[in-house]
């Protein structure tokens, strides 16, 4: 077997981590896109460095059953940040304050990819606007606008400084306050939605300090959702890898339920 032959060999046996985006082109948003790629990019390569052979695809630019044959051989899934949800998918209404574009093809596969997570086992992380799929992938509700506190997003300034900095506090008993092994942590975030009614199964995991949900988890499935941003430049250096980590370790358990039910 030659080097190549061998290397091929070992990329094939690493644990496969599909990381879906919301759109691969913003022509009339170049900032916020590139701000949105600086940010996959750092999961991406994160991914890889800890031990995952990673794939991308923009949800937008694929249809659902395409996306869903895409990501049909993943162990794991992290579903990234980007626009807000359409309303349809919620029962809101549009006009709210705060309103973006809406891309309904990459909300629509997004959604049905949390789904079949949920259906089958598959460990998924959503980000930003991925807990917020998670949320209503199961039936939850979003608040469209949450005021500007200074605690969630810097308003009024570039992009590149929209990010802020706050503390929350991991509940007690949640995976993530076990995985972090602490109760209180700071991250990064910029989002002026939220969780509102929590979808079936999940709970909250994690509090802002004004008690915004900040983090939930499934209460069966190895489904976790942050609504910070884990992968920013200035997050603590530990977090993203942390979670990733977390998957890591519930594909494991996956993997052996499955190798015990064959038994």
């Amino acid at each position: 077997m030659t080097g190549s032959e061998a290397s091929m060999n070992t990329q094939a046996d690493l644990p496969r981590l599909a990381v879906v985006e919301v759109t691969g082109s913003r022509p009339d948003q170049r900032e916020y896109h590139a701000k949105v790629q600086t940010l996959i990019s750092r999961v991406t390569g994160e991914g890889e460095q800890g031990g995952w052979q990673v794939t991308r695809t923009a949800a937008a630019d694929v249809s659902v059953p395409e996306l869903l044959a895409a990501t049909i051989d993943a162990d794991a899934i992290v579903i990234v940040g980007g626009e807000d949800i359409a309303p349809r998918f919620y029962g809101g209404a549009t006009g709210y304050e705060g309103e973006t574009r809406h891309y309904e093809v990459a909300d629509a596969g997004q959604i049905a990819l949390v789904q079949r997570a949920v259906a089958q086992g598959t460990p998924l992380l959503g980000i930003c606007r991925g807990l917020q799929i998670i949320n209503v992938a199961l039936g939850g509700s979003i608040v469209q606008h949450i005021e500007d506190d200074g605690i969630h997003r810097t308003d009024g300034v570039p992009i590149d400084r929209i990010l802020t900095a706050h503390g929350v506090t991991l509940l007690a008993g949640s995976g993530l306050a076990e995985s972090f092994g602490r109760a209180e942590i700071s991250v990064q975030s910029a989002h002026h939605q939220s969780v509102g009614r929590l979808g079936d199964g999940l709970v909250a995991a994690a509090l802002a300090p004004d008690g915004l949900v900040e983090a939930l988890e499934h209460v069966t499935q190895p489904i976790t959702g942050v609504q910070w941003h884990p992968e920013a430049p200035d997050a603590p250096a530990d977090q993203l890898g942390v979670l990733l980590a977390v998957l890591g370790g519930q594909l494991a358990s996956v993997r052996f339920a499955g190798e015990l039910a064959a038994a």
